[in-house]
């Protein structure tokens, strides 16, 4: 790696997308992002917006046939710009991999070995590992010479306590399986926990934190002095709050109901609880804009999910509360949490003995700043901190090739 080489390629490889963002770490600036979205269709679309030369968003559509033809085109699209893979500032290419068990527990540089691991974790992570493995490949393909970093989402709640991260259920078979909670959506609560703790001018290790992280797929986590003590998900995304079409928490039981009394298969209980459960499975709707606005109209379905929604958050909000001891901020993030005052409102309402509170007109106010929204005279802070995922993934790879 060249002594001028401060650039960083983060990709996000999903089953059918890519999303990716090439960051100047040296100046702490975006150079570009795009997205490849519907890869092995007739309709592909790669969306490109080349920041660093002030262009405006570029978009191409047609047959995009797999990942690596998506990176050759994201490779060209970047070309274009003078910000192209081949350069010599480009340090690293850094991949987000969803499951990385226990065995990664910080940022890691990719060899065969590391690889045969995330492949040996695809039992546990169906939907997630192959597309990162893909991801990973691919762009090996394109640049063998240079690091290739994985960021691996369950690396943050690795600090869980046994007591949290175990499930009740026979010992040996939980181990022969690995079956326990991994929490997912880490690089956010990193990224987030530390943010916040910045907010408060404060070192994340004297701050406790319930990191709330609502987006379509939605986590919380209780951060003590920097460190991961529980997580809303567990072995899969599936588990904790209520999500855009993921059910969150539920009896177990209700599985073997449906095989038995409903007939359903494995495959198309998974696809109830995981893509037709959540807020779309209560009112048919993802979208909690779209949900307000129905409430606001008088619609009962869209009410009783939002109801159900915010019940499940505020359980999460108190048996966190009940883990830390001591909470010092409560932070919202992600697209509802950083976007809708209204959940956030409701989540803290009748939570004043807990020190919890938001100012109302601090909490109408939108803006891309990390900010506070509790009154002045709150126990607890109340913050509003966008997260960054891109930038954490960045910044663990930077620091990773530059030790």
């Amino acid at each position: 790696m060249t002594a001028n080489a401060t650039r960083v390629l983060v990709l996000n490889s999903g089953s059918s997308s890519v999303k990716y963002q090439l960051l100047d770490m040296g100046s702490g600036t975006r150079l570009a992002v795009g997205l490849v979205e519907r890869i092995g269709e007739e309709t592909s679309r790669l969306s490109h917006t080349p920041l660093a030369t002030g262009g405006d968003k570029r978009e191409t559509e047609g047959p995009i046939a797999d990942h690596d033809a998506a990176l050759k085109a994201v490779a060209a699209e970047l070309a274009a710009d003078g910000l192209g893979l081949d350069s010599p500032e480009l340090a690293a290419i850094g991949h987000r991999v969803v499951h990385g068990g226990l065995k990664f527990t910080a940022p890691t540089v990719i060899d065969d070995a590391v690889l045969k691991e995330i492949e040996r974790l695809v039992p546990v992570a169906p939907l997630h590992n192959p597309a990162n493995l893909t991801g990973i490949r691919t762009a090996q393909a394109l640049r063998p010479d240079l690091p290739q970093v994985a960021v691996f989402d369950t690396a943050f709640h690795t600090t869980m306590p046994e007591y949290a991260a175990r499930y009740a259920i026979d010992v040996e078979t939980a181990d022969a399986h690995r079956i326990r909670r991994y929490g997912f959506h880490g690089t956010s609560h990193a990224y987030v926990s530390r943010k916040t703790a910045a907010l408060l001018g404060k070192d994340p290790s004297e701050v406790n934190v319930i990191v709330l992280h609502l987006g379509n797929g939605a986590s919380a986590s209780a951060v003590a002095g920097g460190r991961c003590v529980d997580t809303s998900m567990g072995l899969t995304p599936l588990e904790g709050l209520v999500m855009g079409t993921r059910s969150g928490d539920i009896d177990p039981a209700v599985t073997f109901h449906l095989r038995r009394v409903a007939g359903m298969s494995t495959d198309e209980i998974d696809v109830l609880l995981n893509k037709k459960s959540g807020l779309v499975g209560l009112c048919g709707d993802n979208d909690m804009r779209e949900i307000r606005r129905r409430i606001d109209e008088g619609d009962e379905r869209a009410e009783l999910a939002f109801d159900i929604y915010i019940h499940r958050l505020k359980k999460y909000i108190g048996a966190y509360t009940a883990v830390l001891g001591r909470v010092d901020a409560v932070a919202f993030t992600a697209g509802v949490g950083e976007n809708a005052a209204p959940v956030r409102e409701a989540a803290l309402a009748g939570l004043e003995e807990l020190g919890m509170a938001v100012d109302a007109s601090r909490n109408a106010v939108r803006s891309d700043e990390p900010r506070l929204i509790s009154p002045d005279s709150a126990r607890v802070a109340v913050a509003v901190v966008p997260t960054d995922e891109e930038l954490e993934i960045a910044q663990q790879t930077y620091a990773l090739v530059n030790a």
